[in-house]
């Protein structure tokens, strides 16, 4: 060795002192002395993880809710953070949400169903939807066919004229009140599923995910344990954003079909939009319009040697 590497490498003492340390050197002790120490490539990971977790792009309309996922936990950490089946009901937090954050909705403190008694927890309202005339504008509709159908009644006509009229009445104002809801862009609408207290944060988790990942609707909710109500079932509720939309419609009972949430043998789904909701068309109306207007038994029916899907 040339007395210039012997100036690079050290004299034969430091080198010596140098292999022993090298000797007696242990990583894993150094690493869980030093393991929180920021490294170049620990802040490069740190600011790979900034970029994964990126959410300018997304949206969620319930930014900020208790009982609502939030874009920066998994739906994994939100179920268990807010599991419906032991999270209790509160005046603030009627539901649990979860929203696609690939639709941009309005928030919720800004939507104008806010404002509605009975229709504050419904879908989130996309952009340019006029509320206000619609339930105006409905609500007139069912008064003008209240009048018919009492008119009908007390006309002295037999039981079998009475009973078609004041149903084609019913008819008549259903379908007035879904195209004025969709001319005035009130097209949500949601499939409706009940399931046992028992399952419901596995099928929520499943229907969660599904629909933060855009496979299923705009958004889906489930209902907390009420206090109250000792009723063993749960209703979750999947939205899409148009009713009128069949094709869509259709596609996301197929994807509950396929998360294996509508059994062949069980009771069909029933899809009812939520117009209806803002009027108060339940089950049981005095005008016997249909509370839904879709099921998965019809729509999802097959023909004899044909899949759902064609």
């Amino acid at each position: 060795m040339s007395s210039e590497d012997s100036d690079f490498y050290g004299d034969d003492e430091i080198m010596a002192d140098l292999k022993a340390k090298v000797k007696d050197f242990d990583p894993e002790t150094w690493w869980e002395e030093h393991g929180d120490v920021n490294t170049p490539l620990k802040i490069q990971a740190e600011n790979e993880d900034v970029e994964m977790l990126d959410v300018s792009h997304l949206h969620n309309p319930y930014a900020g809710l208790e009982y609502a996922w939030q874009l920066t936990e998994t739906i994994e950490e939100f179920v268990e953070r807010v599991p419906p089946a032991t999270t209790d009901e509160t005046p603030q937090n009627q539901w649990i949400w979860v929203c696609n954050p690939y639709i941009n909705r309005k928030k919720k403190c800004e939507a104008s169903n806010q404002q509605i008694r009975g229709g504050e927890d419904e879908a989130p309202e996309e952009e340019g939807a006029d509320l206000p005339s619609v339930v105006e504008g409905g609500m007139a509709r069912l008064h003008f066919a209240s009048e018919y159908i009492n008119m009908c009644k007390n006309s002295g006509n037999g039981p079998a004229f009475i009973a078609r009229e004041c149903r084609t009445a019913g008819t008549d104002a259903a379908k007035d009140i879904l195209n004025l809801a969709k001319a005035h862009r009130v097209r949500c609408g949601k499939w409706m599923l009940f399931c046992n207290t028992f399952e419901v944060n596995e099928v929520w988790q499943t229907i969660a995910k599904a629909t933060a990942n855009n496979e299923l609707g705009i958004g889906a909710k489930v209902a907390p344990r009420r206090t109250t109500d000792k009723r063993t079932e749960r209703l979750i509720c999947v939205y899409t954003a148009d009713f009128s939309d069949t094709k869509d419609v259709k596609r996301v009972a197929e994807k509950l079909k396929k998360l294996g949430l509508i059994q062949a043998n069980d009771k069909p789904l029933y899809y009812k939009p939520d117009v209806y909701t803002y009027l108060g068309i339940a089950h049981g109306n005095p005008w016997e319009i249909r509370a839904s207007i879709y099921d998965t038994k019809s729509m999802l029916r097959t023909r004899k040697g044909t899949s759902s899907g064609e």
